[in-house]
């Protein structure tokens, strides 16, 4: 017998373990021989992670789609596994060395460093995994793959697939070493991905510094007015230029003037001296310089600027860094002595010193002025501590623009498609504007580069002791290979040391590329691959490649991939790009985007704000369902969600009715009968619900297959909760009460026939409280043949009745009508009620008779009478083509209620006016946030409904040639309508339109789009007193 409550926390742990038993999520579980497969690999989280909001609708998706393919009996495989995630794994290992006072990374030395790190993922990483396990998640566990393999074995496959990818682009030149400017973090001396920058606003500077012309030249600078005009022009032997970061002048190579600007145009070609360093540069033309901005001239700093540096390509001026790794002045001949080792930001304060000095030594000399300005600073995203530094170095980089030609053409020729479709646009603008890939970290956990050096032969073949020497590189699968390589380059013996101490990446200094012993030196890069390359893999390598295996060949390419926005180009554009090159065909046919999760205010999540809400909270206290119901509920397409724990607190409430509902049928002696046939039912009550589940089944598989999960979890909500419990469990209990033992036992039996279509239709979204129900109704009757998780999804089609759905609708609509009257004009609970009903017809008058009894039980009716005239000082609404009325005189004060009705209207056309009066004030646009205007403009969309009930009803009546009902919605009553999924104004419209009996005049918008939260004050009450102004009904 079901415990009197459902308690997920003494079920899900035991259900998890049940489903991994029967080895339920193994791929092929349950398949049908021969079936189609169905793929998802997961966006692998990071190593470090735990499970957040985004990472809860990620999987809750992926584990509706997987469910849901597996009832439909395909080949389902959905791959598992993690990121290694480089920089925050090695960042978490160091923090803890540090933590613990024990030896750091440098002195350990590499090897003992990257030991500790495995160390770590074997006891702490991989938390996130167990986290999705909670949540549900159905994937094959016993598959799951790590970016850096088991153990980082250079046999290890999944290493072996990272090293192939890369050696075998630089056979395709399409790899290659370069000397480029990258995002650079001091603190872990790495370059860093786009990904890892987040820009801040900060409140800075802005120096305006005199640079002077050097060689006695001169030009003449117009002078202007307080309001811009030129009164005439004053000789300079200077030029201003301006910045937020002075101390990188110690590496500037020249200034910029735009070629058009008459100012500067006797001074292209001329040079400058330098302040404080004395070197000369050059003034060049370049369009970067915008003449309107500010005095129109541009220091050029190559290697510290993105922007400067493709100015100094196209001037051809060599770049001077002036940065060691960790931030510091490096130690040159061309920095003045008393800057050298200074830390950048201690020497900007020592220039802007000494630049004032000079101002005061010689006003045209020096610093000109200080303007306070916020400005966007780039920091690590992680800490939002270090400010990250534009860095020239050499580094690894891959022919991006290569290969995004065939990327795009996949998604422009169909082959992969975005849902929604607008994201299209997004990765078409990152890939039509692609840059070159930085691929090299240098950090000591990841893929190590599979590239050695050696010393490159000077031109005519020598080796030894020259002043300055190149570096020749031999990329190889393996140590091996490369060896053998570089015999054959040297045609002599070589040996593998450790990289040359006198060897700087920055300034190479000269040693000897061979030993005393006569042997040849190479030595192996110690940068490793960016953590996105080996993610660049996953959606084959996860499958065994580069071994040609049984699941490369059944599961790639995958069926969908399911992400989140922000990632399009880091991620999902990179797997197209090697998919497309290594395996000739897309990773996957379809991309979903799932929208970003933010607060009930719609703001964006975050620790600072204190509105973060962790889903493992919400497990814990309403249970994984009702998690997962809520997320899945929410996700329209295209639009991001707007979390509220009561949301959750409803579908926990969803939850709750479900298990009551099943104890119900179980004190009913409702149970599953061998060789039941639905199509061989006699009742109409039996007849119609069979209908109505076949249409919820229907609605559900259609809300799945089209990535419309929120419509998927509101048809099945409203089917359980609105058709199945409220309706026809009260419809049936008269039945199981009755003495008419056949009609009992064919009620029995569909109950628990429905019951079973219900767990299956609900188990994608809500997979633990099913399997529950599952096991424990299948102890009676005919024995269970598959755990739920693995039994297939019906087919319903045929099983609709046209007559039996029109007997009950009507009925439906009689005592919802009657229910909503009397909740809108506070009919009292105990008071029953006369109901007169004139213009019935004989088939109207035969439902009355037969439905007397289930009418006046559920409205709570006194008697119900048929008559020629309706009674004055009644309520009245239409069904089909009688009329019906229930007389209120003496049940309530009819003046007091109308007068509170009118008022409430007139605070309707008050808001109204006032939202007309917002939009109508251009200030208010232009200042206020887009999501307000949104919202007012959504409120104003109501407005011709509110104000004009009327018309939108002979609108109604017009199209569909009959009088439209004046009634609420079906299934409209204060105790439990609408359902938590529904918002604002249309929360009813939504809901009768998921009830299939919605007419277009209904809803101010169309039944897809949630009306904003702003709009829920405007309930069902001014609803119905609105309809009842129309001069359709009234008193």
């Amino acid at each position: 017998m079901l415990e009197k409550t459902y308690e997920p926390a003494a079920v899900e742990k035991r259900i998890f373990d049940a489903w991994i038993a029967a080895e339920a999520f193994k791929a092929g579980a349950g398949a049908k021989p021969g079936a189609e497969p169905f793929t998802i690999v997961i966006p692998p989280p990071n190593v470090t992670g735990s499970l957040h909001i985004g990472h809860a609708l990620n999987n809750t998706v992926q584990d509706i789609l997987v469910r849901f393919n597996r009832m439909l009996k395909k080949d389902v495989l959905w791959q598992p596994g993690m990121d290694h995630a480089g920089i925050a794994t090695q960042m978490i290992v160091e923090r803890q060395l540090m933590e613990r006072q024990q030896p750091g990374r440098r002195e350990m030395g590499r090897e003992k460093f990257v030991e500790r790190v495995w160390e770590w993922k074997g006891e702490s990483g991989g938390t996130i995994m167990n986290q999705l396990k909670r949540l549900g998640a159905s994937a094959d566990f016993s598959r799951e793959r790590f970016t850096m393999g088991a153990a980082g074995e250079p046999d290890d496959q999944m290493v072996r697939a990272v090293i192939k990818v890369f050696v075998e682009l630089h056979k395709r030149g399409l790899i290659y070493r370069a000397k480029r400017l990258v995002n650079w973090h001091p603190g872990l001396e790495t370059a860093i991905s786009d990904l890892e920058v987040e820009n801040i606003e900060v409140k800075g500077h802005m120096w305006h510094l005199r640079y002077p012309l050097a060689d006695g030249v001169t030009y003449e600078f117009p002078v202007n007015d307080e309001e811009g005009n030129v009164t005439g022009t004053e000789t300079r032997d200077y030029i201003i230029v301006a910045t937020t970061r002075p101390e990188t002048m110690l590496g500037d190579v020249a200034v910029a003037v735009h070629p058009e600007d008459e100012r500067y145009a006797g001074l292209v070609g001329k040079f400058i001296e330098l302040p404080l360093v004395g070197r000369r540069i050059p003034v060049v033309a370049d369009e970067y310089a915008g003449p309107t901005l500010g005095t129109g001239a541009v220091k050029i700093t190559p290697a510290h600027d993105f922007n400067d540096f493709e100015v100094g390509v196209r001037a051809g001026v060599e770049p001077i860094n002036v940065f060691t790794t960790r931030g510091a002045i490096i130690d040159a001949d061309f920095v003045p002595a008393k800057y050298r080792g200074m830390d950048r930001f201690d020497a900007r304060k020592a220039i802007v010193a000494d630049l004032s000095a000079l101002a005061e030594e010689n006003p045209t000399r020096g610093l000109d002025h200080i303007e306070d300005k916020k400005i966007m600073v780039p920091h690590d995203e992680k800490s939002k501590l270090v400010v990250i530094e534009p860095f020239l170095t050499d580094q690894w980089w891959v022919k991006a623009d290569v290969l995004a030609h065939p990327a795009l053409a996949s998604v422009r020729e169909g082959r992969t498609k975005f849902v929604p479709q607008q994201y299209e646009n997004t990765y078409f603008a990152w890939l039509e504007n692609i840059k070159p890939w930085c691929i090299s970290r240098q950090l000591w956990w990841g893929h190590r580069i599979p590239v050695w050096y050696g010393r490159k032969k000077s031109e005519d073949g020598s080796l030894w002791r020259t002043e300055a020497f190149q570096v020749k590189d031999f990329v190889a699968l393996d140590e091996a290979s490369a060896i053998e390589m570089a015999r054959e380059y040297y045609g002599q013996d070589v040996v593998v040391v450790d990289r040359p101490p006198a060897y700087d990446n920055v300034a190479p200094a000269s040693f000897d590329a061979r030993s005393e012993t006569g042997a040849f030196e190479i030595w192996r890069d110690p940068d490793v691959l960016d953590t996105w390359f080996s993610s660049a893999l996953w959606p084959f390598s996860t499958l065994g490649w580069p071994d040609e295996t049984p699941e490369l060949k059944r599961y790639y390419p995958t069926s969908v991939l399911v992400t989140g926005f922000d990632i399009i180009f880091f991620w999902v554009a990179r797997m197209m790009m090697m998919g497309l090159e290594f395996l000739d065909e897309e990773p996957f046919h379809t991309v979903y985007m799932h929208a970003l999760v933010r607060d009930e205010k719609g703001q964006k999540m975050s620790k600072t704000k204190g509105n973060v809400i962790d889903p493992l909270n919400l497990v814990d206290e309403y249970g994984a369902d009702a998690t997962r119901f809520t997320l899945a509920a929410m996700a329209a397409q295209g639009r991001d969600m707007r979390l509220a724990i009561a949301r959750v607190e409803g579908y926990r409430n969803f939850v709750t009715k479900l298990w009551n509902a099943a104890r119900f049928l179980e004190m009913n002696e409702c149970r599953r009968v061998e060789g039941y046939d639905p199509k061989a039912n006699t009742l109409p009550l039996n007849r119609w619900i069979v209908g109505a589940t076949a249409r919820g089944l229907s609605a559900v598989r259609a809300g799945i297959e089209d990535y419309k999960f929120n419509e998927a979890a509101n048809s099945a909500y409203d089917f359980v909760w609105g058709t199945f419990c409220d309706w026809y469990v009260e419809f049936a209990k008269p039945v199981f009460m009755g003495e008419d033992e056949a009609a009992k036992a064919e009620t029995r039996a569909t109950a628990a026939w429905v019951l079973d279509q219900i767990l299956v239709m609900l188990h994608p979204m809500m997979p633990f409280v099913t399997e529950e129900l599952w096991e424990k109704t299948g102890e009676f009757g005919p024995k269970r043949e598959n755990l739920l998780v693995l039994t297939e999804w019906p087919d319903l089609s045929g099983l609709e009745d046209a007559a039996a759905d029109a007997e009950l609708a009507w009925l439906v609509d009689v005592i919802s009508n009657v229910r909503s009257v009397r909740a809108e004009m506070n009919v009292p609970a105990s008071a029953k009620l006369q109901l007169v009903v004139t213009g019935a017809g004989a088939e109207t008058l035969r439902r009355l008779v037969a439905g007397t009894s289930l009418i006046s039980r559920l409205a709570r009716l006194e008697e119900i009478t048929p008559s020629n005239d309706v009674p004055g000082e009644s309520a009245q609404f239409v069904v089909g083509e009688a009329t019906y009325a229930l007389p209120l005189a003496g049940v309530i004060d009819i003046a007091v209620e109308k007068a509170r009705l009118e008022k409430e209207v007139g605070k309707l056309d008050g808001e109204i006016a006032q939202i007309d009066k917002k939009l109508g004030n251009e200030q208010f646009v232009a200042k206020a946030p887009a999501e307000l205007i949104e919202a007012q403009k959504a409120r104003q969309q109501c407005r011709a409904f509110f104000v004009s009930p009327k018309s939108a009803l002979q609108s109604h009546a017009a199209r569909h040639k009959t009088r439209p009902p004046p009634s609420a919605p079906h299934g409209c009553r204060p105790r439990r309508f609408p359902p938590p999924s529904a918002q604002g104004c249309g929360r009813h419209a939504l809901w009768w339109r998921a009830g299939g009996r919605s007419p277009a005049w209904c809803a101010p918008w169309p039944a897809q789009a949630a009306p904003p939260a702003p709009l829920a004050r405007f309930h069902c009450r001014a609803r119905w007193w609105l309809h009842r102004r129309s001069e359709w009904a009234g008193f």
